[in-house]
């Protein structure tokens, strides 16, 4: 039979933000607000609190660094996108004689704005060209987000 040993009771003054965070995470797990206080201030003052941080750190920036990785790759796959499509179009493209250049130059500039309109559409509505992508060649990866 263990001898159960009675809980000393302290007073403490918490930042009011402090205490309804408390207060909101106690109601959230339907536990008292001293068994999280008693909770927090253990693992706080444990010895291996300083570890387990690190590694929690640890563990986020690794995440951090894939995801970086993923934007890089996309982005240098935007880039040679865009640099093979121009590279393309300037070599097939001829030049136009100077007065029909002029209306060109006109209709270009209605085009470009046609263009930025539809963009702005797409943008805000989606879906992403990535996920087109993935669903073209069969992923089952509907977020946007390419796999590493």
């Amino acid at each position: 039979m263990t001898v159960r040993k009675k809980k000393v009771q302290i007073s403490v003054y918490l930042d009011p933000a402090v205490m309804t965070a408390l207060t909101d995470y106690a109601a959230r797990r339907d536990q008292p607000q001293s068994l999280i206080a008693e909770a927090a201030i253990a693992s706080f003052l444990s010895p291996d609190a300083a570890e387990r941080r690190e590694a929690v750190i640890a563990k986020r920036l690794d995440q951090l660094d894939r995801r970086m990785i993923r934007l890089e790759r996309d982005v240098g796959i935007a880039v040679e996108t865009l640099a093979v499509f121009v590279r393309f179009w300037l070599t097939t493209t001829p030049a136009l004689p100077e007065p029909a250049a002029q209306a060109a130059r006109a209709k270009g500039g209605e085009r470009y704005d046609s263009f930025v309109t539809a963009l702005g559409r797409r943008l805000a509505r989606g879906p992403k060209l990535l996920q087109e992508i993935a669903e073209d060649l069969g992923g089952d990866d509907h977020s946007g987000q390419a796999h590493s």
